[in-house]
């Protein structure tokens, strides 16, 4: 057996074991969260100014399919994030999350903050730009790309999106003060998962991005929760089960419905 074969062996392995287990079971172990971690695949490319980006990749059962991208939380390219691109290839989707920190993970919020002020953001589109090719192109897709993000990556999953038009859009509680002209650029509709309690993303940002959406026409499916920032993160203090498994399936649903 060769070392690719073995690797992929593993992984097989590694997902019949995770069968059946919920993704907030998952997520609050973090035993389980680093198992479903491992049955993602490590790649990268180049992007066109030279640089070696990464990323990790997760393969469904069946192909083609539609491809998702994901963009992490300013904590970086963590087993969190990673569980998500193998929970999206349970779903039928081939899942890619990119890495902007450059193989940098946090584990406290100031290291997490000065990460994510690091990031330049020439950069960052290049990079976001470069995967959505990349997905747009794998003949396991099937040529339509979504893109979906958290905190920090909810704002990068717009701006990418804005770059690079895309077939969908899906943003958890991220940055959305771009102006009317901005999102007139966006290809697909959006989905929007903000929280109320959020004075981060906060309810003044929210509404002045549905009048932004509105003004530029683009559909905008748009959710508020009661709930803080960070409600879908089962390893955070703001968790809400109840909230998370509710944005969750309508994630899965605007995907499946615009990427299908």
């Amino acid at each position: 057996m060769t070392r690719l074969d073995a690797a992929k062996f593993t992984r097989r392995t590694l997902v019949a074991g995770l069968v059946g287990a919920p993704l907030a079971a998952i997520l609050a172990d973090p035993h389980l969260t680093a198992m479903a971690a491992e049955t993602t695949e490590p790649i990268s490319i180049k992007t066109p100014d030279g640089r070696n980006v990464k990323a990790a990749l997760a393969v469904p059962a069946a192909t083609p399919a539609p491809t998702v991208l994901l963009v992490h939380e300013w904590w970086g390219l963590n087993d969190e994030i990673k569980t998500m691109a193998a929970e999206f290839a349970k779903e039928g989707f081939l899942a890619l999350a990119v890495d902007l920190y450059d193989g940098k993970v946090a584990a406290a919020p100031t290291d997490a903050e000065a990460y994510m002020k690091g990031v330049d953001p020439a950069q960052a589109e290049e990079t976001l730009a470069a995967w959505i090719g990349w997905l747009r192109a794998d003949s396991r897709g099937n040529g339509k790309v979504g893109t979906v993000g958290w905190c920090f990556g909810g704002g990068w999953s717009l701006n990418a999106s804005i770059t690079t038009p895309v077939d969908a859009t899906v943003i958890y509680y991220g940055r959305v003060d771009r102006p009317a002209d901005d999102l007139k650029k966006l290809n697909g509709p959006v989905l929007g998962q903000f929280a109320d309690e959020d004075q981060w993303i906060n309810k003044e940002m929210v509404n002045g991005f549905a009048a932004n959406m509105k003004a530029a026409g683009k559909p905008a499916e748009i959710y508020s929760y009661s709930a803080n920032h960070a409600f879908a993160n089962p390893t955070g203090d703001n968790y809400d089960k109840e909230d998370a498994q509710l944005a969750w399936t309508r994630t899965l649903d605007f995907f499946r419905k615009n990427l299908g």
